[in-house]
């Protein structure tokens, strides 16, 4: 969780944040249908992709409700605030903070209220020229002489610019609106929002996060991946495309696009932050995975006597080690399933001593053994320091880490939280000298062209940049301030 709010690390390092997911966002039109459970149930499946906060918005045709608060989805809603939010659409949001602070009003779906209506809006992505549009949407206010709209007015995030930018439309469509509105934005930004009747969909002209719909036998989905459709008992039928606004009501389904498709698909979907079995791009997270996994056999072999994930994100990979390899698979480091969001923090004696509250190993397991420990990434190294020295107390004879991707050497402006530049070990070290502070006896990463074969998508269509510095949408001196950029700007009272 983010260090902004002093929550406790689940990494076995209290001292190590790994990469963060982005967010998840879930859209459903569907008259007749519990469309507030069919949200919670689809934010359910995608609560991997962020846990500080929770939220939906309902629309009957007449007025929207927001419900969010702090925490996982499962601790924000129950069954009486669910039956509460009754209408025909929604859209809902899980949230990992990438711009602005962990508290209650920078929760999902944001909403502002016009002379003729609402607009609610969840957002997966960050965007790169907030400074910009907190310029646009101050002059929109002027121009069109409204005063401030009733909504998140505490809100310092990107997604809390977007939804006042589109409240400046009072008297247009609201896809005229966001049409108007998307080609102002720079950066990832994969949306559902609604009106009090209508769903809406769209996707930056990059496509950096995925984005996918389903439909329903009475309506339709929109999710950040197609495994929330699959919880909802929806059939896959295409991804949204990059530079293209999805309007659904009972019309059916219209399409519009506000910028021509450049994809620069995010590589780092496939290595970890999406579900392995989600598809993207018409590929199979869990296959790539895997695919990655025989990969890294081939390309740093090593006598050993068993092959074990980090769990979770990082056994497919190490399942294809294990067979390409030859090796025994096993599961050498049980995971606590049930670590949380928690505002309890250690100890100075706990800290010395190192959290486990994440993993802990099987001796019996591992005791004598020369393993492979294969993990998705290294950030600061931390983590996979404390996982390697655990191993060895557990009576590990060898510990030979495989990581399967890259190293990663830039941080990523587009929605995934990791460390700062001068944080991560690989800017600043080579393979041997990572090796040795993690206390491995050998370590290999997979190359970046064996990782983009493996995930059958081509390099001109994938963003990359977290491992090779190459920038697909240019990232402004301001956009590098970091999560907090629209709070120095302009602190809250």
């Amino acid at each position: 969780m983010p260090g902004g709010d002093g929550l406790l690390s689940h990494d076995p390092h209290p001292e190590d944040k790994g990469p963060k997911d982005a967010c998840g966002v879930f859209g459903v039109w569907a008259p007749g249908e519990e469309v507030a459970k069919l949200t919670y149930f689809g934010l359910y499946a995608l609560q991997h992709r962020g846990q500080e906060s929770a939220g939906i918005a309902v629309g009957n045709g007449r007025q929207i409700l927001v419900y969010k608060d702090m925490g996982l989805v499962s601790q924000v809603f129950d069954e009486a605030i669910l039956e509460s939010l009754s209408g025909h659409l929604a859209v809902g949001h899980c949230r990992y903070s990438t711009t602005g602070s962990s508290v209650w009003e920078n929760a999902q779906p944001t909403f502002r209220s016009t002379a003729v209506g609402g607009v609610a809006l969840a957002h997966n992505g960050n965007l790169t020229n907030s400074g910009d549009l907190v310029e646009l949407a101050a002059k929109r206010s002027v121009e069109t002489s409204l005063f401030e709209p009733v909504g998140d007015k505490g809100a310092s995030t990107d997604t809390g610019l977007i939804t006042r930018l589109l409240a400046t439309y009072p008297d247009r469509p609201l896809i005229d609106a966001a049409a108007e509105v998307f080609v102002e934005l720079r950066g990832a930004f994969s949306l559902v929002f609604m009106d009090e009747g209508t769903l809406y969909a769209a996707r930056d002209p990059q496509g950096i996060r995925p984005l996918v719909i389903g439909e329903l036998a009475r309506g339709w989905v929109v999710a950040s991946e197609n495994a929330a459709l699959d919880i909802v008992g929806a059939t896959f039928v295409r991804e949204v495309e990059p530079g293209e606004i999805v309007a659904i009501d009972g019309d059916g389904i219209r399409s519009r696009r506000f910028a021509s498709p450049e994809p620069k698909g995010c590589l780092f979907e496939f290595v970890y932050l999406a579900r392995p079995d989600t598809k993207i791009s018409g590929q199979s997270v869990h296959a790539t995975r895997v695919e990655v996994g025989r990969r890294l056999a081939r390309d740093f072999p090593v006598d050993a006597d068993l092959v074990i994930p980090v769990p979770e994100s990082a056994t497919p990979a190490a399942i294809g080690y294990a067979e390409e390899s030859g090796i025994p698979y096993g599961h050498g480091l049980v995971k606590n399933s049930y670590v949380g969001r928690t505002f309890i923090q250690p100890s100075q004696t706990l800290r010395q001593l190192g959290i486990r509250l994440k993993y802990n190993p099987l001796r019996e397991v591992i005791e004598g053994k020369r393993l492979v420990m294969v993990d998705d990434s290294i950030v600061r190294g931390n983590t996979q320091q404390a996982l390697v020295r655990m191993l060895r107390e557990a009576g590990a004879r060898e510990v030979h880490v495989r990581i399967s991707s890259p190293p990663v050497k830039w941080p990523c402006f587009y929605g995934i939280d990791f460390a700062s530049p001068s944080e991560l070990i690989a800017a600043e070290q080579s393979v041997a000298e990572i090796c040795a502070s993690i206390g491995a006896d050998s370590l290999g990463f997979i190359s970046l062209e064996e990782l983009t074969e493996a995930s059958m998508v081509p390099a001109s269509q994938l963003c990359r940049a977290c491992f090779d510095g190459s920038y697909p949408v240019e990232i402004p001196e301001s956009a590098r301030l970091g999560k907090f950029q629209l709070e120095v700007a302009a602190p809250r009272q």
